[in-house]
């Protein structure tokens, strides 16, 4: 890479104690990887996996100092793969971007060509990542729904974790698309916040376990969607009429969950694994297209607050203590 001009990333170092601090850093092109395509990047979005890559969490990231960032939306500024063209909008998120390789969080990045796509017409840079991994993730869900055979007539769609970025993205997309949707948060505070979003009912999250140690329970919602993992997944399957689906996505309570067989052979409820890091190129240009046309949320820039570049390090620290609510814009083209 030919490139020295200096640019601006958050980076992320371990100190001699062990600990993680994070910092706004000026860097030169040349120390980014030498890879087919470079991307200057206008917004990225925050997520809670970059608060664990910026915690030194081995899982996530294995070398430090490190610029953090899963997806990211910006102009490319040179492809030698000549898969794109030097101006075209671009939008990148999942395989290794942020984990292991230096991510969004910088005003440029230097990724294999076949890790990114077109923006949709229908879509700007800045409403794609006021949707981010985690809005994308949520589109994901749904549709993995829909494959299943869901439609709005079957009746409520739990959706867990209500307040973070998955489960509010969830929300806002399958109340227009028409479905019922019952919310399950830890944080009764944000219950007016979620009905705005679309839920008809807000519960607490520790409804679901109400069922204890029965292997099953009355069947109280159609289909699910699950961003908490552990007991709460356990629970919601018991609870799942016949014919329903639950998709999962994520681990905020725990990785591992225990189950019967009951909820799959006496119901026929099927447990739906979505991924969003690893699905084929097609597979996100499509997704992507559903969020800028029949997924593509009105009140979207309602749901988001914007920050910069320099806010970062403050808000990484904020999601590990758990104090995040709503989503986060980064804009780096003004930062």
């Amino acid at each position: 890479m030919s490139h020295s001009k200096p640019f601006s990333a958050i980076q992320v170092e371990e100190t001699d104690d062990k600990r993680y601090v994070s910092s706004l850093v000026q860097k030169a092109m040349s120390d980014l990887p030498d890879n087919d395509l470079l991307i200057n990047v206008h917004y990225s979005s925050l997520n809670y996996k970059d608060a664990l890559s910026a915690s030194g969490n081995k899982r996530v990231t294995r070398n430090f100092p490190h610029t953090p960032g899963i997806d990211a939306a910006g102009v490319v500024v040179e492809d030698k793969s000549g898969t794109f063209a030097a101006g075209d909008e671009v939008l990148v998120f999942g395989y290794d971007l942020g984990m292991n390789t230096p991510g969004g969080l910088g005003q440029y990045i230097s990724i294999p060509a076949d890790w990114a796509v077109k923006r949709p017409e229908a879509l700007s840079l800045k409403e794609a990542m006021m949707y981010g991994t985690g809005g994308v993730t949520a589109a994901l869900c749904v549709q993995k729904l829909e494959k299943m055979g869901a439609t709005p007539d079957d009746g409520p769609v739990a959706v867990t974790g209500a307040t973070g970025g998955v489960g509010s993205v969830s929300i806002a997309i399958l109340k227009q698309l028409g479905y019922s949707v019952v919310a399950f948060s830890g944080k009764p505070e944000q219950s007016e916040n979620l009905l705005a979003l679309g839920a008809e009912q807000v519960l607490h999250r520790d409804t679901i376990n109400e069922v204890g140690d029965l292997p099953m329970g009355k069947e109280i919602w159609a289909h699910g969607i699950d961003t908490l993992g552990g007991e709460y997944l356990s629970n919601l399957l018991k609870q799942i009429k016949s014919g329903g689906g639950v998709a999962a996505c994520g681990l905020a309570a725990s990785g591992e969950f225990s189950s019967t067989v009951f909820p799959f052979i006496i119901r026929g409820v099927s447990l739906l694994g979505v991924d969003s890091v690893y699905i084929p190129l097609h597979e996100k240009q499509h997704i992507w297209q559903r969020v800028a046309t029949d997924m593509k949320l009105p009140n979207l820039a309602s749901m988001c607050e914007e920050i910069t570049l320099a806010h970062v390090p403050e808000y990484l620290k904020r999601f590990m203590q758990g104090k995040v609510v709503g989503r986060y814009l980064v804009n780096l083209a003004d930062s």
